[in-house]
């Protein structure tokens, strides 16, 4: 049982003052909010005990990197997260302010309040967990004893930005060398449950776009020979279902299997909030197969004429925006020209079609078996009072996963965090559960005090 005891008023606090700051990047009336939560970030890991500086990116946004008293010997140890966060939409649709940590029903509400800024304050508690630990005066931080070297990264640009940190790291790689690099940007299978997540998808964005016609002409004199752009791009989506509702792209494996935790069907359907009486695509294919395994394709967009403004005509064009996820072992690009090839393939009657290709990012997997992942796994399982280990994929991507295993093939990578199965992330009423951050917390303390002996036999 671990001595470690986090305090929840102190986390509320940090994660209302970040909560506070309206910051997603790339938003220019935004900009003073975002440069705000960057300060507040390097306030805090100040205050930490830490060496702080600010490193500005090419997407104009400020990493902030914070650095212990360095040891000569010692195994580095990387931390990551960030503050910026995606916009908060119609605030008629959240139940409370989201920009105002609130909490209800044992749960904390709020934009960011699990990604990231929850991650944020998760690792702020567990600085403060080593400090108080340690007895050392704050100046010092707590953390020569550990016999590592801690570094801890937190971007701006990691939701709409342009690649700003990765760009930073292939101009300054010794900013982020790590023999162990945590990743705090993903969460449990559910409240309470100790979980690592081994596997991102990659993936990138498509926007297709069919013509057929100089411009709208009549229904009524036109309708029934004239080519509907609107029919043939229904038509060219459709292709990319078997009649179960799989994936198929031509030229693409999508059988793939998962070897990992399986993901119970009863359970993605709430996670989900899937309608009763309707049907999961795949047919009875394992959900893990589905979301962790094989590529998928989303239609994220569409663009005709809105209902409300329709008229009696055929458009001369439409457009939709897909969303194509891939296993981390497949390449995002070639299956993206795949996706193209099958979308030209598929397109009736001769139309027009354009397809861009573009936000191609890679996916990203690790080995359980590595020893930090293992020893992360070991922690999460004594924060959690012995509870069970889950080992699940995330159909997320986070690009600088990838970044960093190939700048640093030999580092050891966990990903875990506070982003559990309700947290509703980039949705409206984003919620974050505190015995979740404590829990983490604490998990991150026990791998940080432990790891420089591991990292040694």
């Amino acid at each position: 049982m671990s001595t470690f005891i986090p305090q929840r008023d102190r986390i509320f606090s940090d994660l209302s003052a970040l909560v506070s700051f309206n910051s997603p990047h790339s938003v220019p009336e935004l900009a003073d909010e975002h440069a705000a939560a960057a300060e507040w970030v390097e306030g805090a890991l100040r205050d930490a005990g830490l060496d702080v500086s600010r490193h500005p990116t090419i997407d104009n946004a400020d990493t902030i990197i914070a650095r212990s008293t360095p040891l000569i010997d010692g195994p580095q140890v990387l931390l990551y997260s960030h503050y910026d966060v995606v916009p908060a939409g119609d605030p008629a649709k959240w139940t409370s302010d989201p920009f105002t940590l609130t909490e209800r029903n044992g749960r904390w509400y709020g934009r960011g309040a699990s990604d990231c800024k929850g991650n944020v304050a998760m690792h702020l508690e567990t600085l403060r967990l080593l400090r108080e630990r340690s007895g050392e005066r704050p100046d010092n931080g707590g953390f020569e004893g550990l016999g590592i070297n801690l570094v801890v990264v937190v971007e701006g640009s990691e939701e709409l930005g342009g690649g700003g940190l990765e760009v930073l790291l292939e101009e300054q790689p010794e900013l982020f060398a790590a023999d162990a690099i945590l990743i705090a940007d993903s969460g449990n299978v559910a409240v309470g449950v100790p979980t690592l997540t081994t596997s991102l998808r990659g993936g990138a964005q498509l926007k297709v776009t069919v013509k057929t016609l100089n411009d709208a002409v009549h229904s009524g004199t036109f309708g029934g020979a004239a080519p509907d752009p609107v029919a043939a791009l229904i038509r060219m989506l459709d292709s990319l279902r078997d009649e179960k509702g799989r994936t198929v792209i031509d030229g693409v494996e999508c059988t793939q299997t998962w070897s990992g935790q399986p993901y119970d069907s009863a359970t993605f359907r709430a996670d989900g909030g899937v309608l009763d009486g309707v049907d999961l695509m795949g047919g009875d294919d394992e959900v893990a197969d589905l979301v962790w395994a094989r590529p998928a394709v989303s239609v994220i967009g569409f663009s005709s004429t809105p209902v409300d403004q329709a008229v009696n005509a055929i458009v001369p064009h439409a457009s939709a925006q897909l969303n194509l996820r891939t296993p981390a072992e497949m390449d995002p690009r070639a299956a993206a020209e795949a996706l193209r090839e099958h979308l030209l393939s598929h397109a009736p009657w001769n139309v027009h079609v354009e397809v861009d290709i573009e936000d191609i990012n890679n996916g990203f997997a690790t080995d359980p078996a590595k020893p930090a992942v293992q020893l992360l796994g070991q922690c999460l399982q004594e924060a959690y009072d012995g509870a069970e280990l889950a080992v699940v994929g995330s159909g997320g991507s986070i690009p600088l996963t990838a970044a960093l295993q190939k700048q640093f093939p030999d580092a050891e990578i966990a990903m875990f965090g506070v982003e559990d199965a309700l947290a509703r992330i980039h949705s409206a009423d984003e919620s974050v559960d505190p015995t979740e951050i404590e829990a983490i917390a604490v998990a991150e303390a026990l791998f940080l005090t432990r790891y420089g002996a591991t990292a040694r036999r």
